[in-house]
């Protein structure tokens, strides 16, 4: 007897569910896919506890005949892929077949669909099929899903908590919403609305109506192309930023991805203008021929791999390099704070999304498909643009050279620390040190990349002792004392001794930066010429600069400002914390009372 043989189709399907469907939020995702591939404009998501007892997911799509309402529940069938060709050329977002009777395997699914000729309906126990009978003829398609992994406890057994498989499909949606902002999304958990966006078309709009008016009102434009791409999208103010990467959402025509490449690039571009482990919000959209685009890595259609990957990383990181260099970045005193996760968070007790995020005022019947009132929107597109930017006072022209920053008096030093001054513009706080570091930063920084041939001599050696284990490393990157001009001698097994440094190295504490660069050596990765010299300037820098509690005289506050003035970034410190706080007039008038 053969002892190989075709699995059953409904084992089949259980097994791909494990790939699938993992979580509620897998299911969400899928459904909500569809419904957008089938030319949706309004998609409504409710749930009940958080997806685990019902997903229902309705839309206004073009809708299924009877025969393709029962085939959509056949593995492997699609509407999306003809030939061969097709898969190298996918516009769709779903294309596998696998989806839907992945689902219907695992849990008790209940279609409802018309194309507005014919309504039918399918209910369908654990991959089963137990009637199909006609229905309405309101145009779209409603699918319930029940009970999920009912079948498989397994699956059960490792969902996590309600409130993350909750927080899990939030996020989802609400990336959604960013990649479409001209299809209206409604999340619906135990009859509280969590997101309610407007499908107005806009971008910014849909920015508003998920993370708020704060983020909303701190985006900067950005719109750019090569020969094999288009960029288009959001990049925040780097005042505004988070511990991790949720807020970053990279969008490959439409589709929300992953990619380690690009949020590296980001991350480079924000280089110096936010602290390390901060993250900022992004909302990018990249157009693309899809013959340039593999989105057939894995079945969760997450990630995706580039023919040209190179070409986009250098345009993604000219594009928001080239916007952040001619902003003015001076962060107000008044700034409202957005702490880590607030926009993720969803209360235990209730599970729901904190109210604070805006609501469309628009009303929708999914009953008759159409808008039945509608109230004035507080807040159109173009007063997002434009009313909501001036109104709260963030600077959104593009300035170069010194009119980023005015001349400015210094007043009084506070705490050794803070040096308070001001012009017309208000009132302002620097950072002595903070400011000492961005220009000591950009001096260092040009004299290793522009090769400066000076250097010192030192009278006493400076001898550096390491672990064995540390100095084999060192001797294998010896060349890189030979680039930074240093000049060394190995004294031991496991000493050297330093007798020439650039004039660069030259300060208090030369033996610390010295110390600090053979750190970086022996701590480096993977070898990147540009991210080497840039981090030794920065930790040189540091070290050399006056520090909190120096005493500085005000003639030389106002010498460290017009100094600061004339660098290429004079609103934050090598390390990205902020160099210079403002309150404007109008900032002092209303907390004074003087304007209301």
């Amino acid at each position: 007897m053969s002892k190989i043989q075709v699995m059953d189709t409904d084992l089949a399907n259980k097994i791909a569910a494990g790939e699938v469907v993992e979580k509620c939020m897998n299911v969400v995702k899928e459904l909500v896919e569809n419904s957008i591939d089938a030319e949706s404009t309004i998609i409504k998501i409710e749930l009940i506890d958080s997806g685990v007892k019902e997903i229902k997911v309705t839309d206004n799509g073009i809708g299924m005949d009877e025969s393709d309402a029962v085939l959509a529940f056949s593995r492997h069938a699609t509407s999306k892929l003809k030939t061969l060709d097709d898969l190298f050329n996918i516009n769709s977002l779903g294309f596998r077949g696998e989806a839907l009777p992945s689902i219907a395997s695992v849990s008790n699914v209940v279609l409802k669909t018309s194309n507005g000729k014919v309504g039918t309906l399918v209910s369908i126990n654990g991959g089963s099929i137990e009637s199909v009978i006609p229905c309405d003829l309101k145009q779209g398609t409603t699918i319930t899903v029940n009970d999920l992994f009912y079948n498989t406890p397994v699956h059960l057994k490792y969902l996590k908590s309600l409130y993350t498989e909750l927080s899990h499909i939030t996020d989802y949606v609400s990336k959604m919403a960013l990649s479409y902002p001209n299809i209206k999304f409604v999340l619906i958990n135990n009859e509280k609305e969590l997101i309610n966006t407007s499908g107005s078309g806009d971008l910014l709009k849909a920015i508003l109506n998920i993370y708020g008016v704060v983020v909303a009102s701190k985006m900067i434009e950005i719109n750019k192309e090569n020969d094999d791409y288009k960029i288009y999208g959001y990049i925040s103010y780097p005042e505004l930023t988070k511990s991790n990467r949720s807020g970053i959402n990279l969008l490959i025509n439409n589709r929300v991805v992953r990619n380690n490449d690009i949020v590296k690039t980001i991350m480079e571009a924000y280089y110096t203008y936010i602290p390390k482990e901060r993250y900022p919000y992004i909302v990018i959209n990249i157009e693309v021929d899809p013959f340039l685009v593999d989105v057939n890595v894995h079945p969760t259609k997450m990630e995706v791999k580039f023919s040209k990957l190179d070409s986009l990383k250098t345009l993604i990181y000219n594009a928001i390099s080239e916007k952040l260099s001619k902003r003015t970045l001076i962060q107000k005193a008044n700034s409202d704070i957005i702490e880590d996760n607030f926009y993720e968070t969803v209360p235990s007790n209730s599970l729901e999304i904190n109210e604070s995020v805006n609501k469309e005022e628009l009303k929708f019947d999914f009953d008759t498909n159409k808008i039945v009132s509608s109230e004035k929107v507080k807040l159109e597109a173009k007063d997002v643009k434009n009313d909501l930017v001036s109104n709260l006072n963030i600077e959104n022209k593009e300035n170069v050279g010194l009119d980023r920053i005015k001349p400015m008096t210094p007043l009084a030093i506070i705490h050794k620390t803070y040096i308070v001054c001001e012009n017309e513009e208000g009132m302002f706080l620097i950072d002595q040190h903070a400011a000492a570091e961005r220009i000591n930063y950009e001096k260092v920084l040009d004299s290793i990349t522009n090769h400066e041939n000076n250097y010192m001599d030192v009278l006493i050696p400076y001898k550096i002792e390491l672990p064995k284990s540390e100095y084999l490393i060192l001797e294998k990157n010896f060349y890189l004392l030979d680039l930074l001009g240093i000049s060394y001698e190995e004294f031991s097994d496991n000493t050297i001794l330093i007798r020439r440094h650039p004039v660069w190295l030259s300060s208090k504490n030369t033996y610390e930066c010295l110390k600090k660069i053979i750190e970086i050596i022996i701590e480096k990765e993977e070898f990147d010429e540009k991210k080497f010299l840039d981090r030794v300037a920065a930790s040189v820098a540091c070290r050399m600069s006056i520090m909190a509690g120096d005493f500085i005289t005000l003639e030389e506050a106002s010498a460290l400002i017009e100094e600061l003035r004339h660098t290429r970034n004079p609103f934050n410190c090598a390390h990205g914390r902020p160099s210079i706080i403002t309150y404007t007039n109008y900032d002092l008038e209303k907390m004074f009372k003087r304007s209301m």
